[in-house]
């Protein structure tokens, strides 16, 4: 499947769910309750769960829930792993870094093993290195758990949504939107707030995915998911979020009002 062609997207996989809740707080139960879910079928399975963790201030409330006990205590920790989905090209303790955020809101209060935490490594130098090692981390990961594939397949990968179409740091009219090898990438993020150089998963990556949660927040950003469903070619086009259409499950969870 070519995921840069929005046309064979469309006619390769399921239709999107959108789910609409009155504020972010609905949204982010329903988010909570849904990674939990999906991690104690995992757990079932006998197999780890990956979870890829989204930045930006939307999934924070999000990761609050999952700290909080009524969540954290039928979270599987002992086989959760997590992951992101995208990076700033900083170091961990940087204000601007999503691991920082993460690791603040839930991975401290989580308690989880440092080595089921899968960073990406924002501060090595250059942005391309930074990349490369990355993906040789989560090569070697999925080859050892059982799930070897030309791509990584994520049990839940988490995905935010700019107002301009992008997503994790997948920009419009970045040339990452035509990887069609790499696992990751750096790009120049100098059109992005904040304007720093990243890494992101590519869509190949996000589209083997069993599961791709939008946490989506506010009325602009709820009219732009209404955008993509409704004219998926012509949102391709323009929106980067739109390429996203995985092999599994695809929902959009959308509070309409911050």
């Amino acid at each position: 499947m070519d995921a840069s062609n929005p046309e064979q997207l469309k006619s390769q996989t399921p239709p999107p769910e959108v789910r609409r809740f009155a504020d972010l707080a609905q949204a982010s139960h329903q988010a909570a309750r849904y990674i939990v879910a999906t991690a104690q079928a995992c757990a079932a399975a006998g197999r780890p769960f990956t979870l890829a963790l989204a930045g930006g201030a939307t999934p924070q409330t999000l990761y609050r829930l999952l700290a909080a006990p009524s969540f954290a205590e039928q979270l599987p920790k002992a086989n959760t792993h997590l992951f992101w989905g995208d990076e700033r090209c900083v170091p961990p303790q940087h204000p601007a870094s999503n691991f920082g955020m993460s690791q603040a809101l839930l991975l401290d209060p989580l308690g989880l093993p440092a080595a089921q935490i899968h960073r990406m490594p924002g501060e090595t130098r250059p942005p391309a290195e930074a990349a490369h090692r990355y993906e040789q981390h989560l090569r070697q990961f999925f080859k050892a758990h059982a799930r070897p594939a030309r791509f990584p397949r994520f049990d839940l990968i988490l995905l935010g949504l700019g107002v301009d179409g992008h997503t994790a740091s997948l920009l419009p009219g970045s040339l990452a939107l035509a990887e069609k090898e790499h696992w990751v990438v750096a790009v120049d993020g100098a059109g992005a707030t904040p304007p720093l150089a990243r890494l992101t998963l590519t869509l190949p990556v996000l589209n083997q995915a069993d599961n791709v949660v939008f946490l989506v927040a506010g009325q602009a950003k709820a009219r732009l998911v209404q955008a993509i469903i409704a004219d998926h070619a012509a949102a391709a086009r323009q929106y980067p979020a739109a390429l996203v259409r995985p092999t599994g499950r695809l929902l959009y969870l959308v509070g309409e009002i911050t």
